[in-house]
């Protein structure tokens, strides 16, 4: 018995039955066990749309080495007395928490926000009523923002491969779908995360792990470059080591975490808004056709430089998704992207960002926590701006023209829009570049100009980072580690519990 691999391509709509003919074609073999290692869809051509495939084939007729199975990431367990305190419950924290369980340890996983079917009740409450609740947010809660906002697993982090394995098994043995594992663009679903970040914490406290939702860290208790406890509006919590990832909205911890010492210094992020198309216009122009069998629904991904060398460029495509309003605390308006499973909406929508340092954003050298203030400064303009959480909005063809909107077509939105002048909302050099930006997305992309802008898009990345030691903790707190997208060195559900699990590992190391 031996194996090989092989790359197919095949026609959108192909039935099992055509894959294995195909791979036993390509094999040259008539009996032959097969399993796909990456799939992706090949557009460049509109009259030849195919999906590539790359298989691995194994057959008695074939000669080489027998397939061994793809390389684990092994926890190295033992029994352990130590306790270890993990704030957040998104993929860093829950990650970390995951692993050092496994690894022996005794963990308690504490989160500002409800467990998910609670939390999911609220965002429902919210998007019909507009009735705000705090523990019940598309950003704070169990599983972290990522729970409502698509699961996108596409990640471009190198050198975590065992890691991000290690991920993509336990999201699929909770009941992800498994095309995951080779999809080149995988997404599980916000529909499908629900149950199965529920059914990973619920694997978490079957290894003798403890929750504790609602309880959100308020200070840290610390005595010679060392963390004794954290305190929290449901007690204190003490442990041998502390991993810190709240998420990039939890601005009133990291502002705590400044005034205690805990290093942290400004970055590169990027802000924008919303803009959102038909689906099928996006089909059109990405395929040449609205629908084709087999494929969901299509995505894009464009890119721009302005002449000041500030890139703008689109993030966290939801195509046949839903734009939601993604708003951490109640003075505040801001927009996020999601869609279910089948991705079958009538409205895309991708985040449209120009990428920007504070400094270039202030005008000015800032601080980390005057970072901070300018962007809330900026989020609670947009609620200023509405009164509510109905989002301020405008066409592309408006914003490019500087004409005020008088009316908005519909949208996936659900607590409406306000027909506003985001130009003049947006910092200026934001708007500056997002004008260069659309002039040319509207040339890759047909009809782009047809789609509409709303609201502020704020969180596709920190504008602080936490300063780092080189074994991963905190310099001055020597049992302090900060993981995720707050952190300032994640970004997306897979880099950030890779990084989560990176700091896990530096625990277990020691």
């Amino acid at each position: 018995m031996g194996n090989k691999t092989i790359e197919i391509k095949l026609a959108p709509g192909y039935t099992e039955e055509e894959l294995r003919q195909t791979v036993q074609k390509a094999a040259r073999v008539k009996e032959c066990s097969y399993r796909i290692l990456s799939k992706g869809l090949d557009a460049r051509k509109k009259e030849h749309i195919h999906w590539q495939l790359r298989v691995e084939v194994v057959a008695d007729s074939l000669r080489g080495a027998t397939p061994s199975l793809p390389e684990a990431w092994k926890i190295p367990y033992k029994k352990r007395t130590t306790k270890v305190i993990v704030v957040g419950s998104g993929p860093a924290g829950f990650f970390a928490a995951y692993v050092l369980q496994q690894a022996g340890f005794q963990v308690a996983l504490i989160d500002r926000g409800a467990e998910v079917g609670k939390r999911a009740k609220a965002i429902t409450t919210f998007e019909k009523t507009g009735t705000f609740d705090p523990l019940g947010t598309y950003t704070f809660g169990e599983g972290g923002a990522g729970t409502f906002s698509d699961g996108k697993l596409t990640s471009r982090s190198k050198h975590i491969s065992l890691e991000k394995a290690f991920i993509v098994n336990a999201y699929i043995h909770a009941g992800a779908p498994e095309e995951i594992a080779w999809l080149t663009h995988p997404h599980i679903g916000s529909n499908n995360l629900r149950s199965v970040v529920k059914k990973l914490r619920e694997e978490f406290q079957a290894l003798g792990g403890t929750v504790h939702f609602e309880t959100c860290m308020e200070s840290i208790e610390s005595e010679k470059g060392k963390v004794k406890a954290i305190h929290t509006n449901r007690g204190e919590f003490a442990a041998g080591y502390y991993i810190l990832a709240p998420g990039n909205s939890a601005y009133d911890t990291y502002r705590m975490l400044i005034q205690a010492g805990v290093p942290f210094q400004t970055k590169n992020f990027a802000i924008g808004s919303r803009a959102e198309h038909p689906q099928g216009l996006i089909n059109l122009a990405q395929w040449g056709v609205e629908t084709l069998p087999g494929v969901k629904a299509a995505e894009y991904r464009l890119t721009a430089q302005t002449d000041n060398q500030i890139p703008v460029y689109t993030f966290c495509m939801c195509p046949g998704g839903i734009v939601v309003p993604a708003t951490a605390f109640e003075h505040t308006n801001l927009v996020n992207g999601m869609s279910y499973y089948k991705r079958n909406g009538i409205f895309g929508n991708a985040a449209c960002v120009a990428g920007i340092h504070p400094d270039q954003l202030a005008g000015k050298k800032v601080t980390p926590l005057e970072a901070l203030e300018n962007l809330e400064n900026l989020e609670t303009r947009f609620k200023t701006y509405t009164g509510n959480f109905s989002a301020p909005a405008i066409s592309i063809k408006d914003f490019l023209s500087g004409t005020m909107p008088e009316k908005i077509p519909e949208s996936s939105y659900p607590l409406g829009l306000t027909p506003a002048p985001l130009y003049d909302l947006l910092p200026v050099v934001v708007t500056n570049a997002l004008r260069e930006g659309l002039l040319q997305f509207n040339k890759k992309l047909k009809g782009y100009d047809q789609g509409i802008l709303l609201g502020l898009e704020s969180k596709t990345s920190s504008p602080i980072q936490a300063q780092r030691n080189d074994n991963g903790n905190s310099p001055g707190f020597n049992n302090l580690f900060l993981a995720g997208e707050g952190s300032g060195y994640a970004g997306g559900i897979i880099s950030s519990a890779a990084d989560g699990i990176k700091a896990a590992m530096e625990i277990i190391r020691r």
